[in-house]
């Protein structure tokens, strides 16, 4: 029995990665730019530009390693994209968006874990609608009353 021995097979660059690191250094270059035309501001050598310029700076160097590694051909193969979920998630963050001022923090941010559950294919709406809206109200108490912040208040939140 002969064994023969295969070359291994050159992988191209990863389009998707290399996508992905211009959107990171895009990001860090606004960042950046953002910053550095910003008024006001602290005289002091550390003040406050120092976060943005730092997270820039790390933004950037993520940026030129995913290059590399998309260059070179490293990530792993990736499973086919499912749509479904995906929608099912940003249909619940546009739903938030549009509702948080009309409906409160609790009944907005409740269907938002709702869909997210779906698009996560766990439990039918009927449970995880009431579910979402019991946790996030919890969570407005929290943070209005508790901590004093202020999250939009719908009717359920003007019941206390």
């Amino acid at each position: 029995m002969t064994h023969q021995t295969q070359a291994p097979e050159a992988r191209r660059p990863d389009r998707a990665a290399l996508a992905i690191a211009v959107a990171i250094a895009i990001v860090a270059a606004i960042i950046t730019y953002s910053t550095a035309t910003a008024t006001g501001g602290s005289a002091t050598r550390i003040g406050p530009s120092v976060f943005p310029y730092t997270i820039a700076g790390g933004l950037f160097i993520l940026a030129v390693w995913t290059a590399f590694e998309a260059v070179r051909g490293d990530f792993p193969e990736r499973e086919e994209q499912q749509v479904g979920p995906v929608i099912w998630i940003v249909a619940g963050l546009v739903a938030q968006m549009l509702l948080l001022h009309i409906t409160g923090f609790a009944i907005a941010t409740g269907l938002l874990f709702a869909a997210t559950a779906r698009g996560f294919g766990k439990g039918p709406l009927w449970m995880t609608v009431p579910l979402g809206i019991i946790l996030s109200f919890i969570i407005w108490v929290i943070f209005a009353k508790g901590l004093q912040l202020s999250l939009p208040a719908g009717p359920l939140e003007r019941l206390i």
